[in-house]
């Protein structure tokens, strides 16, 4: 008998993860959100309707730092803030984290990108996830977690993530 997408949930291969549907795609953003603590970069690249902000959408919410409908392409602002709720460190104190969200997909030189105030994201310990990031050009020892995203037909993605495990 066979199952629909969502009934199987994101299927790893030796391609990476494969998802079947929106809400597949919203669930692996989560299980990324999860495994990420600041100061960390999250590089997104992939064509135009890859699933880059669907994706994003499920880290941000995963995060606690917004509502998944409240998590939109920055195409046109260029880059959303988002605060992260209070989360206890070891010393059980809460931490409030900046999440910065970029769409580099408008940028075209460095001065563009220069505009956008990253370096001073990159100065806050914070978690900055950028769509588009192969217009990124600057420099930054932060950890990196490379999300590159491909469509497959449909709401199917192949989806392959360097710099982090999703291993327990």
């Amino acid at each position: 008998m066979a199952t629909s997408g969502m009934d199987a949930g994101p299927t790893q291969n030796s391609h990476g993860i494969a998802t079947h549907s929106y809400e597949e795609t919203i669930e692996l953003g989560r299980k990324i959100s999860a495994k990420l603590s600041p100061p960390v970069l999250v590089l997104l690249t992939g064509d135009l309707g890859s699933g880059k902000t669907t994706l994003t959408k499920g880290i941000i919410s995963g995060l606690g730092a917004a509502r998944e409908e409240d998590v939109t392409s920055p195409t046109f602002t260029l880059v959303h803030v988002f605060q992260q709720a209070g989360k206890a460190d070891s010393s059980d104190s809460p931490q409030s984290v900046k999440v910065y969200h970029a769409d580099l997909y408008r940028v075209e030189n460095f001065h563009d990108l220069e505009s956008l105030g990253l370096e001073d994201a990159l100065a806050e310990k914070a978690i900055v996830i950028i769509e588009w990031s192969e217009r990124f050009t600057f420099r930054s020892p932060w950890p990196r977690v490379e999300i590159h995203l491909e469509h497959l037909g449909g709401d199917a993605r192949q989806i392959e993530i360097s710099g982090l495990s999703l291993e327990r």
